[in-house]
Order: C-alpha cells, then sequence, then structure tokens
C-alpha cells in the first residue's frame, strides 16, 4: 500500500523542488498540498503571496489544497493548535508523514519532529543537508520558473525583490547569501516548471516596504487590474 503523506506548500521555489522529489517516488501517494495564509492579507504568511495564486497553483499542479488560516497576530500556540487540528483530520483519513522543504536548519528540523511524534506522525525532508548552490542551479536546470516575492532588507538590497531566480540572480547574490535562501533572506514564488501542467500567467506589480524591513514585490494574476 503506498505511503500517504502531506506536503507542506508556500509557493516557492524548496517546496516546489520537494514535490517534484516524492512524485518521483511511485510509493507515495500525496494526499494534499498545506499552506499558511494570514486571514487579514488573504496572503501566504512571510511570502506575502496573493492567495488567488495559490489556488492558481494548486490547480495546475493537480493536488488538493489545504489551508491553514491565522491571525497577522498570530501567536506560536495559535499556530501550533491549527496546526495540529489539520493533521489529526488527516490522519484519521491515513496520513502518517508530512513533508518539509528544509534544508540545513537543524532546530527547526527538531521542532518539527517532536510535534509530529507527540500525535504519532512521522517527517521526512527530500532535501535535507543537499548543497544549496547545487540545488539552485538543478531547479533552474529543470525547467522550474520563479520570481522573488520577499527580500529581508537586512541581509540583501531590496532591488532583488522581484527579480526572476534565475543564473543572473544567482551570479549577483552576496557571497554571504544562501542560493535557496534558507536563512530567510528571500522567499520566492513558482509560476512554472515540471510540476505544473500549464504555467501560471502573473505580471510583477509594486515592491512594497513592510516593518521596515521586508520588501515585497506584489505579484498578481495576469488578468487583474490592479498595479
Amino acid at each position: 500500500m503506498d505511503e500517504k503523506v502531506i506536503l507542506t506548500w508556500s509557493g516557492g521555489k524548496d517546496s516546489s523542488m520537494s514535490l517534484h522529489e516524492i512524485m518521483q517516488k511511485p510509493d507515495m501517494e500525496i494526499s494534499s498540498l498545506l499552506t499558511t495564509v494570514t486571514g487579514e492579507y488573504n496572503r501566504i504568511s512571510m511570502h506575502g503571496v496573493r492567495r488567488e495564486l495559490l489556488e492558481h497553483q494548486a490547480e495546475s499542479i493537480g493536488f488538493p489544497l489545504e489551508t491553514l488560516i491565522i491571525t497577522k497576530n498570530a501567536t506560536n500556540d495559535e499556530y501550533e493548535s491549527r496546526m495540529k487540528d489539520i493533521l489529526l483530520k488527516h490522519k484519521k483519513h491515513g496520513v502518517r508523514t508530512v513533508v518539509f522543504g528544509d534544508i540545513f536548519l537543524d532546530d527547526l528540523r527538531k521542532y518539527r519532529e517532536d510535534k509530529l511524534a507527540n500525535i504519532g506522525m512521522n517527517a521526512i525532508f527530500p532535501l535535507w543537508k543537499k548543497d544549496t548552490f547545487k540545488l539552485a542551479r538543478r531547479f533552474i536546470d529543470n525547467g522550474f520558473k520563479s520570481v522573488i516575492s520577499c527580500v529581508d532588507t537586512e541581509v540583501l538590497d531590496r532591488g532583488f525583490s522581484g527579480r526572476d531566480f534565475d543564473a543572473s540572480f544567482l551570479a549577483d547574490l552576496p557571497d554571504n547569501i544562501d542560493p535557496c535562501g534558507e536563512n530567510g533572506e528571500f522567499h520566492t514564488f513558482v509560476f512554472d516548471g515540471p510540476i505544473f501542467k500549464r504555467p501560471i500567467s502573473i505580471k510583477k506589480g509594486k515592491r512594497i516596504l513592510r516593518d521596515g524591513r521586508f520588501c515585497f514585490c506584489d505579484i498578481l494574476p495576469l488578468n487583474s487590474s490592479e498595479q
């Protein structure tokens, strides 16, 4: 019997690569994609991507979408409680494993594993400890296309926000920035690649600085009248 899994989905490159890896495994069945959305903004938490685009992704990929809604000032307890409820719901339907796109943050991995163990579930990390430069290059070489949706301006110039994640982007990154943004330096939105049945049509909107630190590029559906 195939192993049922739920995959944590941010809409970005790491979750896209993780999904691509899992889709190559014939003994694994993807039950759904799980995304956290900030209710007041109706956007993917941290990445700042509109929920509408998230839904377009899931439709093109072809897996059900499970959305965890949190408030903009959500405490960790609120997040954990809602996450637990969702995972227990899926556990009742045979899901025992959650897939994460983390690469080398040991404390975060332990946190995830401990929380899942408390409810009798497991975690797998398809990208764990892989070379991030090689991962970034493979992502591009495999035909994935993405745009930088958010930049932490404390470590990376705001001019990187809204750029395409491509060879030119990687060449311009300062030496102290992880090529996959694994330390939170930047986040991405993936709009095309081998996991999609068709590309997501987008256009780039305004760049907005929030909290005096995070520069978001507002990514819009191509048919949107907003600028």
